[in-house]
């Protein structure tokens, strides 16, 4: 298996059908596996040898796609930058994985004199923006054009495929090395359930293609040999605009986008019909977003995905049949290509009902982190990689995630888990998001702390949320104090990032937990 292995088969199959379109460009199969080969030439003649790292930093485009394919292609290996970073995050990442060619756009060329004062060993910048070309940098078009075709290597199986860093929730971000058979296995799993595309599908790229979310999609698609429609970057509109024009069928989205969406005053104006597939992930959808959006959407099934970079990504699903009351809170049942369990602190695994820690194995399974062997034998033991998520699974095999194990909150002697408050806040009316979290408390230890984007127009008062959660879940668990903000901050995969919103009360603490 290996990641350029779809893109053969379409061109044996359909040459001529639309692979990739951006903005007023679109290219075929045939065209795209002859850039892809030359790019790959292009590298090559740049120095990148077997296994070099080669970065990207860029917003959507028909040129990220191209680069995925060609590294593996060049038989080297993708690195694909979080835009979201600070330049001295991203110098981390670059140095830390040694990539010494990197593919910028216009988008992100300006960072390139920080980027590259943090990390001299960044040898080449290849600038693959319509605007004029920054110098020191390489031409990506004039490379293309002057670089002639090389056969692919056929980079595959166990090879490393790419290093993709994780947000790091605490100290420096870790390089997740996935192989081509990692990868390729998850979108196979996730494929034969039946709830991802199907040929003749039209893909549309409007979550971050630096994110393995989407890329799981991409790969997907790719095997499928389907078109990618991409859009550079998540707007409201510009989504309800490609849906229509290019009769989108499949989508990725975080539960934020799809109410941004149904939000939209021009939402009515769009044919949106075309629409089978809304896979969607980072958290669970609340039941009146759901209704909401099956009217917007009334063609489209709703999918659930669970997983994470190290499970390359998926691990479980919750179909369109399953979104009903008793199962939205759940994420869903194990894909076929991976094995779940719930396991307690001894590595035992615990009876149905029973949280304790979610382990996966599998194929999908990563190969580590790179140049953390430590980190590495710490999440992988005995075969399993261990998530740090905390759950339990139901009778029925259903997977329901609580919290992240380090999130829980140890208020009274009593273990409360942030996210089944975070589904009983988020059925208020008045609340439009929200995030839960432990906060220092004298008399508590820990207090939980809700912090609550309200709904246009509405109020919300720590009094009425309290006995509104009451109804829903122990009293002990309800929010003891709230914060009423605008924003909550998001990262790249369209989680929040408590990380920050501790930091406001945590900050002088030496250790997070009281």
């Amino acid at each position: 298996m290996y990641l350029t292995q779809g893109l053969h088969r379409a061109v044996q199959q359909h040459p001529d059908g639309v692979m990739l379109v951006h903005g007023e460009r679109s290219s075929t199969f045939a065209q795209v596996a002859d850039r892809v080969a030359r790019l790959a030439g292009g590298l090559r003649d740049l120095g990148v040898q077997d296994g070099d790292r080669v970065a990207i930093l860029g917003l959507n485009s028909d040129r990220y796609g191209e680069y995925l394919l060609a590294v593996p292609w060049a038989n080297a290996v993708l690195n694909p930058v979080n835009i979201r970073w600070s330049a001295a995050e991203i110098a981390y990442s670059l140095r830390d994985s040694q990539s010494t060619v990197l593919l910028v756009d216009d988008a992100f060329a300006p960072l390139l004199p920080a980027l590259r004062a943090a990390y001299p060993g960044l040898r080449t910048v290849i600038h693959y923006g319509d605007g004029p070309t920054p110098a020191s940098t390489v031409s990506y078009a004039e490379l293309i054009a002057a670089s002639a075709p090389v056969p692919d290597a056929r980079r595959g199986g166990d090879q490393l495929a790419g290093l993709y860093y994780t947000g790091g929730t605490t100290g420096f971000p870790k390089g997740v090395m996935l192989s081509h058979a990692n990868l390729i296995s998850s979108a196979f799993g996730a494929l034969a359930t039946g709830y991802l595309p199907e040929f003749g599908a039209r893909w549309l790229h409007a979550a971050p293609m630096f994110h393995l979310a989407d890329l799981a999609g991409w790969n997907a698609q790719v095997i499928l040999g389907g078109a990618h429609v991409i859009i550079p970057m998540f707007d409201p509109l510009a989504v309800l605009r490609a849906i229509d024009a290019h009769r989108i069928t499949d989508v990725l989205l975080v539960p934020l986008m799809v109410q941004q969406l149904v939000d939209h005053p021009a939402c009515a104006d769009y044919d949106l019909s075309s629409l089978r597939h809304i896979i969607y992930g980072a958290s669970p959808i609340s039941e009146a977003l759901l209704e909401r959006a099956m009217k917007v959407f009334p063609s489209a099934g709703f999918t659930q995905c669970y997983g994470m970079t190290e499970l390359a990504p998926v691990a479980t699903l919750l179909g369109p049949q399953d979104h009903t009351a008793r199962l939205l809170r759940s994420a869903g049942r194990v894909a076929p290509h991976v094995e779940v369990r719930i396991v307690d602190e001894q590595g035992a695994e615990v009876a149905p009902g029973t949280v304790g820690e979610i382990v996966a194995s599998g194929p999908n399974v990563m190969l580590g982190y790179w140049n953390r062997p430590d980190d590495t034998a710490a999440a992988l033991r005995d075969g399993w990689m261990h998530t740090g998520d905390g759950g339990y699974l139901d009778d029925d095999g259903y997977l329901f995630v609580v919290d992240r194990i380090k999130d829980m909150i140890v208020s009274g002697g009593e273990n409360v888990y942030s996210a089944e408050v975070e589904n009983a806040i988020a059925t208020h009316p008045s609340v439009a998001a929200c995030a839960v979290l432990g906060v220092p408390d004298q008399d508590w230890g820990e207090r939980v702390h809700a912090v609550v984007i309200c709904q246009p127009g509405a109020e919300l008062s720590i009094e009425e949320l309290r006995e509104h959660t009451k109804t829903l879940i122990a009293g002990y668990k309800a929010p003891r104090s709230l914060e009423v903000v605008t924003e909550l901050p998001v990262s790249g995969a369209g989680k929040i990032v408590k990380r920050e919103l501790r930091e406001k009360y945590w900050g002088d603490h030496a250790r997070q937990v009281n």
